[in-house]
């Protein structure tokens, strides 16, 4: 088997997305199962692919900075092939530039010939400039200075800083820039936290107990999750902190029945069945047939039985094709994901905020659709992994503005212990700069008419 070249590789995957606007994960993870790049050079290809998307608006800036020509003017290989290069002189310390250079220069002779010798001459007055490099002022345009710097969209920039502040949405915009941690959620049905630590321990992985969920666990260690003790058995399942929490805010109890709207892949809807000890029913529900089926997978390794499947339209009064009543409902709307974008860097690119006031109107009907469905006295938990006010508070105050028969339940007094996750409306907000964890809402509606 030839091996591979991780910076080819690195750039046809790139390209891909950009062709294709297809997300890297599957991508990657397919020509790695290839067994074509080993040791090192695996790790080199997800660093630079995912460096790569995670800092594109900084490594456009530095494009603009060193070349005669705009980002926005050039080949799209000469680009991609200018910002791996980059990446690599400006980020990865252990590359020498004249490999960084080099092997450029020699993907740009294989993707665009009459390019090598504008790609060479750019990486190299971008290693002799670079501590002349005149960055936007902080102080007169902090939108350009944290979009350039942190490598995010000027518009998401705008909108945090309306939330946070200017000091605070750097914050937020250097956390949402780096690698996020790998959070894993002990399946309480099989084993402990502290049992599953100590197999980790004794297998020399490294990991800590998270700070606010009771049953997560954060892999220090570079592991792949398949490799992790434990996995083939069942005694885990991969969930940020902040979605386990949103599970645990709905609170669900033993023998209950419980709707999971928007179920697909399965984290939540698994966590409410472990919370139930596996007694009662969790109906899990998705627009995607296919998407159900890893539900179905993630119950099965873990051991869960109570877990039923339907593939319907959340969003449709008739989402439910029986006259069915639930105890609690979870609504993990669909949303824009601004929320994970260090996880899926890419989607950052793609977003604009026309996406967020339409995703909010889907977000209001599959509210509405679900309010029959609660029985008197039910709770609804309303969560998005967004940090636009407009998918959160806004369809909240929607919601109830025309609902009285629902109030808004205070977080900060049904779980005390956790009022550092919660705002003054005892509504759950989690930030990476805060929490180090996910950017994620919820949102408790108890039903009382």
């Amino acid at each position: 088997m030839t091996r591979a070249n991780p910076r080819q590789t690195a750039l046809d995957i790139l390209m891909r997305v950009e062709r294709d606007r297809a997300f890297a994960e599957p991508i990657l993870d397919r020509e790695l199962s290839r067994g074509t790049l080993a040791g090192p050079d695996r790790g080199l290809l997800t660093e630079l692919v995912y460096g790569v998307l995670r800092r594109q608006g900084t490594l456009d800036f530095l494009v603009d900075a060193f070349a005669a020509n705009r980002s926005t003017r050039l080949e799209r290989a000469v680009l991609v092939i200018l910002r791996l290069g980059l990446y690599q002189l400006f980020f990865l310390d252990r590359i020498p530039v004249s490999a960084a250079v080099n092997e450029s220069v020699n993907l740009a002779k294989a993707a665009a010939p009459r390019a090598a010798g504008f790609v060479n001459a750019i990486l190299r007055r971008a290693d002799r400039e670079r501590q002349s490099l005149s960055w936007p002022d902080r102080e007169n345009d902090p939108v350009a200075y944290i979009a350039a710097r942190h490598s995010h969209p000027r518009w998401l920039v705008e909108r945090w800083i309306e939330q946070l502040g200017v000091p605070e949405a750097e914050e937020l915009a250097a956390s949402m820039s780096e690698q996020a941690p790998l959070t894993i959620r002990v399946n309480t049905l099989k084993t402990t936290r502290e049992t599953l630590m100590a197999e980790f321990a004794a297998a020399g992985i490294a990991a800590e107990p998270t700070s606010w969920a009771p049953h997560g666990v954060r892999i220090i260690s570079k592991a792949a999750v398949t490799a992790l003790p434990g996995f083939s058995g069942g005694l885990f399942a991969v969930q940020d902190e902040s979605s386990q929490l949103a599970a645990l805010f709905l609170d669900p109890k033993p023998g209950e029945s419980i709707l999971d709207a928007c179920a697909a892949p399965g984290g939540k809807a698994t966590y409410l069945a472990q919370l139930m000890e596996n007694q009662g029913e969790v109906l899990a529900c998705d627009i995607s047939a296919k998407k159900l089926r890893l539900v179905a997978e993630a119950a099965t390794r873990l051991g869960i039985g109570i877990i039923r499947t339907i593939a319907a339209d959340a969003a449709k009064p008739d989402v439910i094709p029986d006259e069915s009543v639930f105890d609690r409902i979870l609504l993990d709307a669909p949303c824009s994901g601004l929320g994970v974008i260090r996880r899926n860097p890419e989607g950052k690119w793609w977003k604009t905020p026309e996406d967020v006031a339409r995703l909010a109107a889907t977000q209001r009907n599959i509210l509405d659709a679900l309010a029959p469905r609660l029985r008197t006295g039910g709770v609804i938990l309303y969560s998005t992994c967004s940090t636009m006010e407009a998918e959160n508070e806004g369809i909240i105050d929607d919601f109830l503005s025309r609902n009285g028969g629902f109030v808004l339940e205070d977080l900060n007094a049904l779980y005390p212990d956790a009022a550092g996750l919660f705002t003054s409306r005892g509504v759950f907000r989690s930030w990476p700069h805060r929490h180090s964890m996910d950017g994620f809402f919820a949102a408790r509606l108890r039903k009382c008419l």
